[in-house]
């Protein structure tokens, strides 16, 4: 029972973010038991290597479904001249569905499948991995002729399509990470990035700088709109990419970013730096990145406040209130962004415009409190679904009697037309115990602008 001697966590001014557990589901025979979200990856590997560098992305690869969760759901795209889904769930034989790779594909798969297909394409890790294992050892590189003077045809974009559309038909809204291992440049179908003609070279930055990149443009089109799908759907990119060319990650940028996906780029597949990076993502305990899913940030604040926008791996939902400014920077024009991907370094920088009232203004009356609220729900690697509250507030100070303040403790100055940050870090318990309700952020500087604009660095998860 709440009383002046027990309050509720959320009252005691020292807590600033309280994180939150949230039942997904519930099951109504057992509504003590709360469900956890499978987390899915598929992995789209390129075939297009010698057999040497195929022969270390499959090991990579085996490794790293050794180390999934046993209830995580495991899919598996080849790519060459032509995609390849692979459907796991038909043990009797090698059963593969084949895209040509010169079509695009638009949302979702093709032959209308539905939820069942989950079953057929997406396997828990425990129940695929000899499966899995036995395709990969069987699995040789893309047999189609390349002729002399020729690039090898490398279908990138309709490989990346399928596994979207997998997603979007099968597991929409759920958290799943698309794993790209690509060995060189596309040339075939859409996201194409140069002409299978050796003689023709890999667009360089001075090409791009001067618009003389033929498939750019197109390609970046492309990407754009696989961004836009898979942030609707909540998924992210990975690229890991090996190869001594280039593979066109400046054209695969877009669908990165916007989904807070990763990319490690090495000379091989071979490479050590390849090795540790692509079994980190994967590893649990003390070496976990703790890689979240479909995230999404919602800002509250006060009514002299105003959201500019975000920069940062986070995408607009174009959700807009009297809070959202006209002036926009990064994504902005909304007060809610998707984040496909998180983990426990993701920083989002936050433009904020203040604007007085005209309440504020009247002489003798008292500053208003200013406040800002923080709230991010994601999935944890467990599958867990966790809402993540930080609320700060404190009183404006009036610049013409004191033009310092202390903002949690921190002093700080108002400096009148100059941009100004305040960063949100990690301050966990020095004993590891995050199960303490403490405050997990801590503002380092706060440097509030009279005229202009401040921004907010936040550390969206712990």
């Amino acid at each position: 029972m709440i009383s002046e001697t027990n309050l509720p966590c959320e009252l005691y001014p020292q807590y600033t973010t309280v994180q939150y557990s949230l039942q997904a589901n519930p099951d109504p025979s057992n509504p003590s038991v709360a469900p956890q979200l499978q987390p899915v990856f598929v992995f789209v590997l390129d075939t297009c290597m010698i057999e040497e560098e195929l022969g270390f992305a499959k090991s990579a690869m085996k490794q790293a479904i050794g180390l999934l969760p046993e209830h995580a759901l495991v899919g598996f795209v080849s790519f060459g001249t032509q995609a390849q889904l692979h459907e796991l769930g038909f043990t009797e034989m090698s059963k593969v569905y084949v895209f040509r790779g010169t079509n695009g594909y638009p949302k979702g798969l093709p032959n209308g499948y539905m939820d069942t297909s989950v079953n057929r394409f997406l396997l828990p890790a425990s129940d695929c991995e000899y499966t899995l294992n036995s395709l990969l050892d069987e699995l040789q590189s893309d047999q189609w002729p390349v002729q002399a003077g020729h690039r090898a045809s490398r279908c990138t974009g309709v490989a990346l399509s399928v596994a979207s559309g997998l997603f979007g038909a099968c597991l929409p809204g759920t958290g799943a990470r698309i794993i790209a291992l690509v060995g060189g440049s596309c040339t075939e179908g859409p996201g194409t990035i140069v002409s299978k003609e050796l003689s023709e070279p890999v667009r360089s930055h001075k090409d791009l700088d001067k618009d003389a990149a033929p498939y750019f443009k197109k390609a970046v089109k492309f990407y754009d709109g696989l961004a836009k799908q898979l942030v609707s759907q909540g998924h992210v990119l990975d690229l890991f990419a090996s190869a001594l060319d280039q593979v066109g990650v400046a054209e695969m940028k877009v669908a990165i970013e916007r989904t807070g996906g990763l990319v490690v780029l090495a000379e091989s597949f071979g490479h050590s730096v390849f090795k540790g990076s692509f079994k980190r993502v994967f590893e649990d305990g003390e070496q976990s990145l703790g890689l979240c899913f479909n995230g999404m940030l919602e800002i509250n604040c006060s009514k002299d406040i105003k959201v500019q926008g975000i920069i940062g791996p986070c995408k607009s939902l174009e959700k807009k209130g009297h809070n959202v400014s006209d002036t926009v920077i990064g994504e902005g024009n909304t007060t809610t962004w998707k984040m496909c991907g998180l983990d426990q370094s993701t920083c989002l920088t936050i433009f904020f415009d203040l604007s007085s009232t005209d309440e504020s203004n009247v002489p003798g009356t008292v500053n208003p409190q200013l406040y800002l609220q923080f709230l991010t729900s994601y999935q944890d690697p467990e599958g867990k679904i966790m809402l993540r509250v930080t609320t700060v507030t404190r009183r404006w100070v009036d610049s013409a009697i004191s033009c310092e303040i202390s903002f949690l403790g921190i002093n700080t100055r108002f400096r009148p037309r100059d941009c100004c940050c305040c960063n949100v870090k990690n301050n966990f318990p020095e004993n590891g115990d995050r199960g303490n309700l403490k405050s997990f952020y801590q503002l380092s500087s706060f440097v509030v602008s009279c005229m202009d604009v401040f921004t907010v660095s936040y550390y969206v998860c712990s």
